[in-house]
Formats: structure tokens, sequence, C-alpha cells
């Protein structure tokens, strides 16, 4: 998952329920660490950091390291943003280590990206 998904869940927003709905049919929530920073952020700017960290517990973060910094430097499409560019290509990883079944997103450009290297994508609402 990304931020867009775990970040309408942070702030309540009303598809907040179909996030949380579709995350209980997963076994396990994985998310770049990039995700922690992003969320953090997200939480301090609105005085619900307690609430961020809350949302974590749950979620497996994938450290970042050269190798992800480099192919995002250079993954396609080029329409994908760049910190959404670290998303990708980390679960493209987890793809490939088959860790991961779907890639749930409310961003298009990241969603475009993760189909056309062949995963599956979900927006709930």
């Amino acid at each position: 998952m990304d931020t867009s998904a775990i970040g309408r869940v942070l702030l309540g927003e009303p598809d907040s329920v179909a996030v949380l709905g579709a995350l209980r049919e997963f076994e396990q929530h994985v998310a770049s660490r990039l995700l922690g920073v992003e969320l953090r952020r997200l939480a301090l700017r609105e005085g619900l950091l307690e609430q961020a960290d809350q949302l974590l517990t749950g979620v497996a973060l994938v450290p970042l390291d050269d190798a992800v910094l480099a192919a995002a430097e250079t993954i396609r499409p080029a329409t994908v943003a760049t910190l959404d560019a670290i998303h990708l290509v980390t679960a493209l990883r987890l793809d490939d280590a088959r860790l991961i079944d779907t890639v749930m997103t409310y961003d298009g450009r990241l969603a475009e990206g993760a189909r056309k290297h062949g995963m599956s994508v979900i927006a709930p609402t």
C-alpha cells in the first residue's frame, strides 16, 4: 500500500471504511519504509501522530536501500511521481518475490505504473 490509501484512514475520509475493509482481506500489509515518513509527516501537520503510529503497527515496512533508490530513478513509466517511484520499485520487488498479491493505491499514476508492470491494483470505495 502507499500513503494515498492509509492516509485516508488517518484523516477519516469517507472511503476509509472501505480501505479498512479491504485491508482485512489480506493476511499481511507491506509497504516501503517511505510510508512511515509520509504518514507521520501528514500526521504531524494534522495533530494525529499517535493515530499514525497505531496504523503503522500493522504494516511491515520494507527498508529503503541504494538499489531501491537507484531503480526508482529510471523506473517506467516516466509519469510516476518521484516518491511514488520508490513505492513502485518496492512493490515490484515484493511482487517478484511473490510476497504480495496486489497494490493498494488511490494515486492514478502509481496505479497505472503498477498495472504496466503486470501487478493487480485496488482502490477500495
